[in-house]
């Protein structure tokens, strides 16, 4: 199945007529190819070149680098510790410190004012409004700078942090509206007791919090104030603002505290090294006297070049690039690489290689010579997997070799050898694992199963691989098993996580995909099966047919299965005007205009591409839904509609083609079969007690229709497929249908 597939994706979309399909763009251009092949070999070069390559360099002091200088052991590097602990700082986040500011003693010292206030006589309202106006907003700044001046002292509190806190604090003073003043003077003792009790506690409550912003606590006063045993409307509008006045933040920025935290992560940042392969001196840089001598101690300065190693790893990735072009142009037929790997897959071959090798090297960072089993967590069945599910099965087991020799490189500890066999050994067994797990893979859960499988089996021939040495370290044996089961499960993670990558920038539907959106659950299918029963009918009888004729010529069976599911996902929208659904009723078409009759009809096919637009379907199956009725001819309508004019007597103002489909016509062959298995159903669906010489002939009937239709000008589909196809639906349908059809009985003997 994913050969097959391989073979057709990038047939899904291609323009072309019967015979001669069209090339599109670059991804059949002889020059990207040339190009892709390029980055391969760059990619083998580039990648095993610091394992193979050992690299020296004739400088001389004072003098510009002309390269990098890659380090090839460990060195202490001082002004890059000092940067290191300069950005651990930068990365501390800001330390907030809480301050109890106690403010209902605020709200509660301004209503014992008011109290006293108000019983005085002696005072006029106005006076006491004028009173009220400049001592509240007074009391405020006094609350905070007698908080501060209590509080800068005792130690409790940090002089940076009161400051901030005031700051801050004053920056979110509430301002009461003007009218509370005028109502304040109005309020009796008895009332004033009551707000008083209400607003203590709700100021209280509030402050409890911790508030960076006073805002977040006085927009939820109303709803306190609410639910108090407050009655009258100005008592609660009072102690409203009053408690919106009184509450302030109480979690501020603490700078000590801030830059304690920094100093502390500077001490806890770990002294940065010049690790084995990093970069000591980049191209450019000028070679002082200090870098002079490191190079000198690190052994990286030589009197003569030797190129003969680079050639020789050059030869090696010209070589592992063949391979792979031998494999693709083998498989491709007459025309080599060109039919069956297009650009775009050559591409996506060449991500899922530099992939698969990063993730290698990467691991053979954090070997070492004392701990070089850390090499067997290498995700090395990463990309076989990968290779499986999105193009072919045998280009994954050459892939597979190509993997193990160049893993076998990456994962070598010994300077001595240039391979590590024992890397190799267990590549190659991984990869062979994860092939046989996963090349019939229907369901996502089956790459879990894969992964346990290479988990098994990397474990099992790491384990025959330590038993065969002379001596056995148990401590190294069990870390190399760990390492190696975890690897199986750390490429499932992978695969699982690359895959929707890959079959989104690619526009591949891969069968894990198809098979997810052929459950019946999803709510497209739901949706269809509830509102349309006739039409999830039709579908699936279309996707049984469309599916073996599809296989008859190579072409994706699955996606015609699943595209025939949504191919009439549109009828949703009006199920009644669609004769499949019109159980015990009037068609609706017989009372109404053969032209609104064919608007209707016709748009299902645009409906269902926006039904599957807004539940992100792949554009595959989009494809399909738009264009498997590609731009043929409503000839029902259209006669009803001339009969209609001849009737009264007006000279039609319409012809045929206003009364066909907008198109555009089957892009691919799939499009084209799951057309054809939709036509073909109803037609052999609306038959009585068809024979089986009916039905072949309502297929090639419908066949050459659309052939003379030109409803295959833009499809890759050729006249001998087209004949297999007819075979094939026609032995579907029959198998389908049994029941309803008769077969020619044998002659009887006459009587004599």
């Amino acid at each position: 199945m994913n050969q097959n597939r391989s073979q057709n994706q990038n047939q899904v979309g291609k323009q072309g007529n019967l015979q001669a399909p069209k090339l599109a763009g670059w991804k059949q251009s002889a020059g990207v190819r040339f190009v892709l092949l390029f980055l391969f070999v760059a990619l083998f070069y580039f990648s095993l070149a610091p394992h193979l390559v050992p690299e020296t360099y004739n400088i001389q002091e004072g003098s510009p680098s002309e390269k990098d200088i890659v380090a090839q052991h460990q060195i202490a590097d001082n002004k890059a510790t000092l940067q290191a602990q300069e950005e651990a700082a930068n990365r501390v986040d800001p330390s907030y410190s809480n301050v109890a500011l106690r403010n209902d003693q605020l709200i509660d010292q301004i209503f014992v004012r008011i109290e006293q206030l108000n019983q005085d006589d002696q005072v006029s309202s106005q006076n006491k409004i004028d009173i009220y106006r400049y001592e509240i907003p007074l009391r405020y700044g006094e609350f905070v700078d007698n908080f501060v001046k209590k509080n800068s002292s005792s130690g409790t509190y940090n002089n940076t942090l009161l400051e901030e806190m005031a700051s801050v604090i004053k920056e979110q003073q509430y301002t009461i509206p003007e009218e509370t003043f005028y109502k304040i003077p109005q309020l009796t003792t008895e009332e004033l007791s009551e707000m008083r009790t209400v607003g203590v506690d709700i100021v209280r409550k509030l402050m409890s919090e911790q508030l960076r912003e006073a805002e977040t606590a006085r927009t939820r006063v109303a709803e306190h104030v609410n639910a108090s045993k407050l009655s009258g409307r100005t008592s609660r509008e009072i102690v409203q603002e009053l408690a919106r006045f009184a509450i302030m933040p109480n979690r501020f920025l603490d700078k000590e505290m801030t830059d304690e935290a920094k100093i502390q992560a500077k001490k806890n940042t770990a002294p940065v090294v010049i690790k084995e392969g990093d970069v000591i001196v980049k191209r450019g840089q000028t070679i002082t006297p200090e870098v002079y001598e490191l190079l000198k101690d690190s052994s990286l300065l030589h009197d003569k070049r030797n190129y003969w190693p680079q050639l020789g790893l050059l030869l090696i990735s010209l070589m592992f690039i063949l391979g792979i072009y031998a494999y693709l142009h083998q498989s491709g037929g007459k025309d080599g690489l060109k039919p069956t790997y297009n650009n775009s897959q050559l591409l996506m071959l060449w991500l899922i290689y530099l992939i698969n090798i990063l993730t290698m090297q990467i691991i053979s960072l954090t070997q070492t010579d004392s701990a070089s089993y850390v090499g067997f967590l290498a995700p090395a069945a990463l990309g076989t997997m990968l290779i499986t599910l999105l193009l072919d099965v045998h280009l994954a087991l050459v892939s597979s070799i190509l993997f193990s020799i160049v893993g076998s490189i990456i994962l070598n500890t010994q300077q001595s050898q240039l391979f590590d066999f024992k890397f190799g050994f267990v590549i190659i067994v991984v990869s062979i694992a994860a092939i046989f797990s996963i090349h019939r893979a229907s369901q996502r859960s089956t790459i879990l199963k894969a992964g346990i499988m290479v988990s098994l089996f990397g474990s099992i021939s790491v384990l025959a691989i330590k038993l065969l040495s002379e001596q056995i370290d148990r401590l190294q044996l069990i870390y190399s098993l760990g390492f190696s089961f975890a690897s199986g499960l750390l490429t499932a993670i992978l695969v699982i996580g690359l895959m929707p990558f890959f079959e989104i920038t690619f526009g591949i539907l891969s069968a894990l995909k198809l098979v997810e959106l052929s459950n019946p659950n999803h709510p497209l299918l739901r949706k269809l099966l509830t509102e349309t029963p006739g039409t999830y009918h039709h579908s699936v009888m279309v996707g049984n047919l469309s599916e073996a004729a599809a296989e008859a010529i190579g072409a994706d069976g699955l996606l015609c299965r699943v595209g025939s599911y949504y191919h009439d996902i549109g009828k949703t929208k009006r199920p009644n005007y669609f004769i499949e659904n019109q159980t015990n009723m009037e068609n609706p078409h017989d009372t109404i205009d053969p032209k609104l009759s064919k608007s209707i009809i016709v748009a299902h096919a645009r409906d269902g591409v926006d039904m599957l637009k807004a539940h992100n379907i792949p554009k595959p199956i989009r494809d399909i839904a738009e264009q498997h009725h590609g731009t043929t001819s409503l000839k029902f309508f259209y006669h009803k509609a001339r009969k209609q004019a001849e009737e009264q007597g007006i000279e039609p103002v319409f012809t045929e083609d206003d009364f066909r489909y907008p198109g555009p016509k089957a892009q691919s062959k799939e499009a084209a079969v799951v057309g054809l298995a939709d036509c073909i159903e109803a037609a052999v669906r609306s038959l009585r007690n068809p024979t089986v010489e009916q039905v072949e002939a309502m297929i090639q009937k419908i066949i050459k229709s659309r052939v003379d239709d030109n409803q295959y000008n833009e499809c890759d589909l050729t006249m001998k497929e087209l004949d297999k196809i007819a075979h094939s639906l026609k032995e579907s349908v029959i198998g389908i249908f049994h029941s309803r059809i008769e077969y020619p009985e044998d002659a009887k003997p006459k009587e004599r």
